[in-house]
């Protein structure tokens, strides 16, 4: 019975393994969080599994060293890096989607947005994304890029020298120093189109097949958690969280969030658990659809990956997120 048990299971693995690449696979990129790499063991089962499960390519694309430099470039620099590299991929030319988990997400909506004759994306599936900013620095720890972190807060979120040198800043929206914000802040709100509103960001933005929005019940990560979702304080007030549709940025549509919503293309998912921890079966469930263009071949592969991911050979959580 146990060797019967072990010859299912690996046939269920080598199947996997095996899918062809077909016509209606569409490659995938994966930029991943603050203080992490491409590299790291959670990443790499990430983007390993989904690929197998859809039978769609997956790559992850780094920012120069990866951990360190996602706390140190800042955002308009990581978006030509990353713009320039997808625009290099041959395999990305016909259209691809792209996965953001948590602050990747920046990178991501940057790509889509800013980056003139880039392959287009179809579908923008974010993880606990900063969409709406947050109103504290990401828990960071006690490694040597922590005491740098710390030091330069010290000198103001919103000034020049913490601007240029802690990627972070550029997304910190403090709602009691909002003129702060919108005078200073070098990426955010020209990424949400806050203060020059660029037609072009907007055509881009809304532009996207599905723009899927999983937010984590338990994040303790993002201030507010809500901002998975574009939702956040007023201006002026840590009195309440607004949901997305009562935001400016929904009501006046400033990239597109309201044309999307109202054409049933945003998805907005809860999740439990902490930040970027998340079970195979919402990873199939909440992912897998908007990476398989042809249903039937979705059907057949999330069934053949079932044996695989809950066989017991494999945790049935990923954490993508890495403290240092």
């Amino acid at each position: 019975m146990a060797s019967l048990r072990c010859f299912l299971i690996t046939v269920a693995v080598v199947s996997l393994f095996l899918v062809p690449r077909t016509a209606d696979s569409i490659p995938f990129v994966v930029f991943h969080g603050i203080s992490d790499s491409c590299r790291n063991r959670g990443i790499t089962q990430f983007t390993t599994l989904l690929s197998n499960w859809s039978g769609s390519q997956g790559y992850c694309i780094e920012i120069g060293n990866g951990a360190w430099d996602s706390w140190t470039i800042p955002f308009v620099k990581q978006t030509a890096i990353a713009c320039k590299k997808v625009k290099q991929m041959s395999e990305l030319s016909q259209g691809y989607n792209i996965i953001g988990l948590s602050q990747g997400n920046m990178v991501g909506r940057g790509v889509i947005e800013l980056c003139d004759g880039g392959p287009p994306v179809r579908n923008l599936i974010s993880l606990a994304g900063p969409h709406a900013g947050i109103a504290a620095v990401p828990l960071c720890g006690s490694a040597a890029v922590c005491i740098l972190v710390d030091l330069l807060i010290e000198f103001a979120i919103y000034s020049g020298f913490v601007q240029e040198h802690l990627a972070p800043a550029s997304y910190i929206k403090i709602p009691t120093d909002i003129d702060a914000y919108r005078k200073a802040c070098k990426f955010l709100p020209k990424l949400n189109n806050e203060i020059h509103k660029n037609s072009t960001y907007k055509e881009r933005f809304s532009s996207l097949d599905n723009l899927v929005l999983i937010k984590f019940e338990k994040d303790d990560i993002l201030v507010p958690k809500e901002t998975s979702w574009f939702g956040y304080f007023p201006d002026g007030s840590w009195e309440t969280v607004l949901p997305a549709q009562e935001t400016t940025l929904y009501t006046e549509d400033w990239i597109g969030l309201k044309t999307l919503d109202e054409a049933g293309k945003v998805k907005f998912v809860n999740v439990s658990g902490g930040h970027l921890e998340i079970s195979y079966s919402d990873m199939k469930k909440y992912i897998l659809p908007y990476l398989v263009e042809n249903a039937t071949m979705q059907t057949r592969l999330s069934e053949s990956s079932h044996s695989y991911s809950w066989s017991g050979h494999q945790p049935q959580t990923l954490k993508l997120y890495a403290s240092h």
